[in-house]
C-alpha cells in the first residue's frame, strides 16, 4: 500500500464546477492532471489537496 497527496490549484469556473490543475512534484509527471469538484462543496477555495490510497 502506498499513499500520494496531491495538489491541486484553481484553473478555472465551468458552469457547476470548479477545475483545478495539478501541481506536480518537481521531476515528476502529473498523475491526474485535472480535477473538477462540484462549486457547492469547492467554494471559493484556491487550492485543495487530495490523497490517493493505492491498495496492492
Amino acid at each position: 500500500m502506498s499513499k500520494k497527496v496531491l495538489k491541486f490549484e484553481f484553473e478555472k469556473e465551468t458552469k457547476n464546477s470548479v477545475r483545478y490543475k495539478e501541481i506536480p512534484d518537481e521531476g515528476t509527471a502529473p498523475i491526474v492532471g485535472s480535477l473538477y469538484i462540484q462549486k457547492w462543496f469547492a467554494g471559493s477555495s484556491k487550492i485543495i489537496e487530495i490523497t490517493i490510497d493505492k491498495k496492492d
